[in-house]
């Protein structure tokens, strides 16, 4: 149950994150319209689509918005046909990274994320190369102060698959992603409300950055998350401020 101190590195990503709050409104949208193309318009069964449009109303989009990019992956809308694309590479010092897009112009799409690696030293990978590192889970993150017991037993009730204690106090409970929606409203139900919960690819084992380094390989992310047909950018290495 012991754990790699995730709080402050978890908290300063996201951050980062809002501050891009305009973009994020993009990629919404563009997560909204091929979640509704791949499992339909309805979120009572498509869960994809519903944890898309949690995320979109966590960030005050319109009602609208949500709709006509809702509409235009089941086709009752004219709309861009995306394709998902997963590139992986390495970063500073062969730190893993995961670059999740979507794109309507594949060929624009690889040049410019290999012009991102090689400009902040990195370099674009096979397919395979780093994924392995990962897991596909969800993760919810929970400040420290919240009642470990308790938060375990409702977790591991709710059918989470592991609750991590991490040394500064935090709490991570992981799911299998097929479970995230339920395991998050089991235990919002139960009185503990996540101040950080996704899907993701969380890496196996962390690398930890400091000094130059850190900013280097901080570039490259920041590089690559400013692209516009790029969703998600994953890492396992661990950035300090």
């Amino acid at each position: 149950m012991a754990g790699h101190s995730k709080w402050a590195n978890i908290q300063h990503r996201k951050g980062r994150q809002d501050a891009k709050r305009g973009k994020a409104f993009t990629k919404l949208i563009k997560e909204i319209t091929v979640a509704a193309k791949m499992g339909g318009g309805d979120m009572n069964f498509n869960p994809r689509l519903r944890l898309a449009v949690e995320k979109a109303k966590a960030e005050n989009m319109p009602s609208d918005n949500i709709k006509n990019a809702t509409k235009r992956g089941t086709g009752e809308l004219e709309g861009v046909n995306y394709e998902e694309i997963r590139y992986e590479g390495y970063g500073i010092n062969g730190a893993a990274v995961i670059v999740d897009c979507l794109t309507d112009n594949k060929t624009r799409t690889v040049a410019d994320v290999r012009h991102a690696f090689n400009k902040y030293g990195g370099n674009l990978g096979t397919d395979g190369s780093v994924a392995f590192l990962f897991k596909h889970c969800g993760q919810l993150l929970f400040a420290p102060g919240a009642d470990e017991d308790k938060l375990l037993e409702a977790a591991l009730e709710a059918g989470a698959e592991d609750v991590v204690s991490n040394e500064d106090g935090s709490i991570e409970v992981i799911t299998g992603q097929g479970d995230f929606i339920a395991v998050k409203e089991a235990l919002e139900k139960s009185g503990f409300k996540p101040e950080f919960a996704e899907v993701t690819m969380k890496p196996q084992t962390e690398t930890d950055f400091a000094g130059e380094d850190a900013a280097k390989m901080q570039k490259l992310l920041d590089a690559l998350e400013s692209l516009d047909d790029v969703q998600e950018v994953y890492t396992n290495a661990v950035i300090e401020e």
